[in-house]
């Protein structure tokens, strides 16, 4: 894992969701963001983006955020790429599926615009190297 989180690549596919979460990561939090509408254009993505953390929605037509994961790991480039769910869908047993599959952590949808970057940062600091 990188040792400072400085890029993330969101994945995100309501567009007023991307707009408020890019706004709240870069001015808020200070981070670089490359968004990404739908689970296929991270994984175009992915391999240049240098991200250091993939924020990935659960719920996306076509390529679902599971979906979506598996492909990430099969890119070297993001094989081991940290990965935080963030979702409406955060029942203990859901959350607990998310973890199962390798994610670090999950972020209930709605989120706060000015908390959400402390949130990443709290679980990025949990994560296991």
């Amino acid at each position: 894992m990188a040792t400072k989180l400085q890029r993330i690549l969101f994945v995100e596919d309501e567009e007023e969701i991307r707009a408020v979460a890019r706004m709240a990561l870069e001015a808020v939090g200070g981070f670089e963001v490359v968004e990404c509408a739908s689970g296929a254009e991270a994984v175009a993505a992915a391999p240049t983006a240098n991200a250091d953390l993939v924020l990935l929605d659960v719920m996306m037509p076509g390529m679902d955020g599971f979906a979506t994961l598996a492909a990430l790991r099969h890119l070297p480039a993001t094989a081991h790429t940290p990965v935080i769910f963030m979702t409406a869908k955060v029942q203990p047993s859901e959350t607990a599926s998310y973890l199962a599959l390798g994610a670090i952590g999950v972020i209930p949808k709605p989120f706060s615009p000015m908390e959400v970057s402390n949130e990443i940062r709290r679980i990025w600091a949990g994560a296991p190297d």
